[in-house]
Order: C-alpha cells, then structure tokens, then sequence
C-alpha cells in the first residue's frame, strides 16, 4: 500500500526551472521518476535509492535534472533546469519495490502516481 501524488507541473519558458514534488505514503521504497509526451511510450528520467544515496539519469536530462528526497518529509523531488520544448510531457513519479537498490526500467515499478504536466514553451 504505497501511494504517490506528485505536484509542482506548469507552464514554464525555455531555459526555465520547475520543482517537481512526490509525497508519498507506506514504507520507504526507492523511487523513479518518468515522463510520457503524446504518442510515445512512458520514458526513464531518473532513479533515487531508498536512502539517497545513489542517483541515476537518463541521458537526455544528465546534468539539467536532480532527483532527490527528504524521507522525514516522505517526500521525492525532481529539480528540472535549463528546460526545453522537449522535456514537454506528463511527469510520474513511482515505487520501486523490487531487490535491487533502484530500477531504470517501467515495468519494474509497482505503484505510480497520477501524473503532472510539465509544458516548455519556446
């Protein structure tokens, strides 16, 4: 019984900066981060252990993009920099309940949330 809602999705300039948040509920599990423009398939974006201790990026957002958490906040946040038109997609935040220390891969996830739009403007 994991549940997730992410929140801080908006309309934002090219080379703008958004704050993505993930309140979570349940026990501590690690947690990714995905995206899904229209018409293309749910893509990686990045991967945080339980603990914070190990980050993982897809390579289209390495170095623009920070994941991160507060688990006293139960909490996970993407940070997003230099934005552009094509980071524009519905951002997930999920679970990973597996046993490995995090996963890159969609169908590795357990439990999701509901999804915020992020659109980049040129």
């Amino acid at each position: 019984q994991v549940q997730l809602a992410e929140s801080g999705g908006g309309l934002v300039q090219a080379g703008g900066s958004l704050r993505l948040s993930c309140a979570t509920s349940g026990r501590t599990y690690a947690a990714g981060w995905f995206r899904q423009a229209p018409g293309k398939e749910r893509e990686f974006v990045a991967a945080i252990t339980r603990g914070g201790g190990f980050s993982n990026y897809a390579d289209s957002v390495k170095g623009r993009f920070t994941i991160s958490r507060d688990n006293a906040k139960n909490t996970v946040y993407l940070q997003m920099n230099s934005l552009k038109p094509e980071d524009t997609a519905v951002y997930y935040c999920a679970a990973y309940t597996g046993g490995s220390t995090y996963s890159t891969q969609r169908y590795e996830y357990d439990y999701w949330g509901q999804g915020t739009q992020v659109t980049v403007s040129s």
